[in-house]
């Protein structure tokens, strides 16, 4: 195989792959609860759908490894300007998307969404931050001193949530350490409420640990790039996966996986998953060529604009959320209700309606690549 080329379908089309699962797991209908791998992880443990997020950034780690070779040839004020503008513009849109849609409509009474109860951490502002300090880290550092401190992040992580969470308990939701930080400098008027508490799964201190996800996914890509799209590649990233994933399940007897927390096991098995996932990619379509009906051109679709798609994703639910079909009832309850539930009740019927919103997405992917506009930031 020519290890010259620039592109490699397997990467355009695991970034498809994880925006199209994102859009399902973020999505389910209403009415009946989703299947049980399409839900997190209730603390401890883990599903199909806790893969995804760290798989997105996964994913950034490998665009990386093609974007930073034009920042050797660039000087450091300018590489710093590049990656400081990125990360601002992707936490903002991430921050405005959280604020969305600004206003407050009760009883045909319009006021301003107060600011100081928008959540300032999330899915968004933890890819510009981990971009940010993975960028920083491979471009003003060696190869292995950018290891070393990954190995120091994760081990440094587990240190300080044994060490500052509740000496009972300090890997609970309400005991460990990232929530104390969180709380002390952003507040619980600015964090995730998801969970009935105030607590942030993508807080702050867990955000230290997440770095490591995109610099693995980096050099996953700086791998298969140098070493062409050949057996031994993916024999190499094969035993590399499997050798995350034993070590992480090794690490979960005293440090257990868990997404919410980000937990050091956490990144071991999610990195290790992604790239067993990607030796399968690359040996089924750069070495075998299984693409015969050109499958990859759905995934490949939502590979292309990876943001915009996510933001819309998140912004049209909303809509569905605010449009009320008649008093009390939703858009989107109603879709649910008087359709997806009617011709498939239960979870079935829940899957249908994610599956069908994404598809709406895809849709706009598929107009924008044909017209040939890719937003980028």
């Amino acid at each position: 195989m020519n290890k010259s080329s620039t592109r490699f379908l397997s990467l355009d089309v695991f970034r498809g792959m994880t925006i199209c699962f994102m859009i399902i797991v973020n999505t389910p209908g209403s009415g009946a609860a989703a299947f049980s791998p399409l839900e997190h992880a209730a603390w401890h443990g883990f599903t199909p759908t806790d893969l995804v997020f760290p798989s997105f950034l996964f994913a950034v780690g490998n665009a990386m490894s093609f974007s930073m070779k034009r920042y050797q040839e660039m000087g450091n004020a300018a590489v710093l300007g590049k990656i400081f503008k990125r990360t601002l513009l992707i936490f903002l849109i991430g921050y405005l998307m959280y604020w969305f849609p600004f206003f407050n409509f009760n009883n045909g009474h319009i006021s301003l969404s107060p600011i100081s109860h928008t959540r300032i951490m999330g899915v968004l502002q933890r890819i510009a931050l981990c971009y940010c300090f993975a960028s920083l880290m491979i471009h003003f550092l060696s190869k292995q001193s950018v290891f070393i401190l990954s190995a120091l992040f994760l081990i440094g992580y587990w240190i300080i949530l044994l060490v500052f969470g509740n000496p009972n308990d300090p890997l609970s939701i309400t005991g460990n350490a990232g929530i104390f930080l969180d709380k002390y400098i952003l507040g619980d008027n600015h964090m995730y409420h998801g969970e009935k508490i105030a607590f942030d799964p993508e807080g702050i201190l867990s955000t230290l640990p997440a770095i490591v996800n995109v610099v693995i996914g980096y050099y996953a890509g700086k791998f298969i790039q140098q070493k062409g799209k050949g057996y031994d590649t993916i024999a190499k990233m094969l035993l590399m996966g499997c050798l995350f994933i034993f070590l992480a399940l090794c690490w979960n007897m005293v440090f257990p996986i868990n997404k919410k927390l980000w937990t050091s096991s956490f990144v071991l098995v999610t990195t290790g998953l992604d790239l067993v996932i990607l030796s399968f990619l690359v040996y089924a379509l750069e070495i075998n060529n299984w693409n015969k009906w050109n499958w990859t051109r759905f995934f490949t679709i939502l590979g292309k604009n990876p943001l915009p798609i996510y933001v819309l994703s998140e912004i049209l639910i909303i809509f569905f959320w605010m449009i009320n079909i008649k008093p009390g009832v939703s858009l989107f309850d109603g879709i649910n209700t008087s359709f997806y539930q009617v011709i498939a009740p239960g979870a079935i019927g829940s899957l249908l309606f994610a599956v069908s919103y994404m598809l709406i997405c895809w849709c706009v992917g598929w107009i924008l690549d044909k017209k040939k506009i890719y937003i980028r930031v």
